[in-house]
């Protein structure tokens, strides 16, 4: 993921699931065309190398090593396949914790999994995690205290919906929030995201599982989304799409080995 190549990013991306649109080739080269930095984020390490060698020519598009906590319960068993091959992988994610009703039952494995992701990524340095936290931002926040000096590794929280007190937490412990069009149509994630630090700030679309006008969302969209954190900011789009660049490339050389 670069923000100063020869035809440099104009738009960020952070959270987008690539290998599950049908046409996920045609997408890799479409990031590369419309200009986004795009983190294709994976849920299970077996899709990763795949992942990776299609995305290998590209400018714009970089992949993350994952394992989706919603998976956890039946896919724990592929976490040494994960460490082998995070020595090779600079981006981590989709990983985190899940404590919905439907996962709620496999609880202690997402937790076994996550906290082994984190002292491995601390120990190896230089990561940049993409964690999920549905009903568990303070479980979550807690293990990277704990296991994840900021120093070591970066992590960005997908799709954040905690409370103010919380994002404050997280702001504390070097902690970045990527925010798609999904969040801004409920008024408290927006009061919340309106209070969000501007330096902490970026965009993701976590498409294809979040639709516009009746389709999954594509990488360019996000577009949308940064229009409207302006109108929410008080910022023209210019100056948000500028933070936002501004903010990945120094979350890239903050998260240095």
């Amino acid at each position: 993921m670069t923000v100063s190549p020869n035809r440099p990013a104009r738009l960020v991306d952070f959270h987008c699931h690539l290998d599950l649109y049908k046409d996920h080739a045609a997408l890799i080269a479409e990031c590369d065309r419309e200009r986004v930095a795009t983190l294709a984020v994976t849920t299970t390490p077996k899709a990763w190398l795949r992942n990776r060698e299609l995305a290998a020519r590209s400018d714009h598009v970089r992949v993350a090593l994952g394992l989706h906590p919603q998976l956890v319960g039946d896919r724990e068993s592929e976490l040494p396949l994960l460490e082998h091959y995070l020595r090779d992988a600079r981006y981590v994610g989709e990983i985190g914790l899940d404590a919905g009703p439907r996962f709620y039952r496999c609880f202690p494995a997402q937790e076994r999994v996550f906290v082994r992701i984190l002292q491995a990524c601390a120990d190896q340095r230089g990561k940049v995690l993409t964690v999920h936290s549905v009903r568990a931002v303070g479980k979550v926040l807690g293990h990277v205290e704990r296991e994840l000096p900021p120093e070591r590794s970066r992590v960005v929280l997908h799709w954040f919906t905690g409370t103010v007190a919380e994002a404050r937490r997280a702001v504390a412990l070097g902690c970045y929030f990527s925010v798609n069009g999904e969040m801004l149509r409920s008024p408290k994630h927006r009061q919340l995201v309106a209070g969000l630090p501007a330096d902490r700030l970026l965009t993701e679309t976590d498409g294809p599982f979040v639709e516009i006008g009746g389709r999954p969302v594509r990488p360019r969209d996000v577009a949308q989304t940064v229009a409207e954190l302006a109108a929410l900011r008080g910022e023209t789009i210019e100056a948000m799409e500028g933070g936002i660049l501004n903010n990945l490339r120094t979350l890239l050389n903050e998260a240095r080995p």
